[in-house]
């Protein structure tokens, strides 16, 4: 099982950013699938989350309308669209599939959002 995080970097406050997560070696269809993020010292939390049957997302309240989760189930990837970036949303963005108590996590990837 892997699941690959890409397209995190560095940028200014108000830009935007998409991050990918490429998954392999599980049925990716059938899991519902999150993004989680970190800083140190912190508990990871859960930003957005889309599920495998619908599609139906959640997102935190903190990043609400600014952005959007989705997946592409032929390509096995999840992404994370982020726009009107804020310095508190700097931290380390996991990738996670779940499927009961069954949970995968990706390596992360760190966004940093400073001018």
């Amino acid at each position: 099982v892997q699941l690959v995080e890409s397209g995190g970097g560095l940028v200014q406050p108000g830009g935007s950013l998409t991050l990918s997560c490429a998954a392999s070696g599980f049925t990716f269809s059938i899991y519902t699938m999150s993004w989680y993020r970190q800083i140190p010292g912190k508990e990871r939390e859960l930003v957005a989350s889309i599920t495998s049957a619908d599609g139906s997302t959640y997102y935190a309240n903190s990043v609400k309308g600014r952005f959007t989760i989705s997946r592409d189930n032929a390509k096995n990837t999840v992404y994370l669209q982020m726009n009107n970036l804020k310095s508190q949303d700097t931290a380390v963005y996991y990738c996670n599939a779940a499927l009961g108590i069954r949970h995968y996590w990706g390596q992360g990837t760190q966004v940093t959002v400073s001018s």
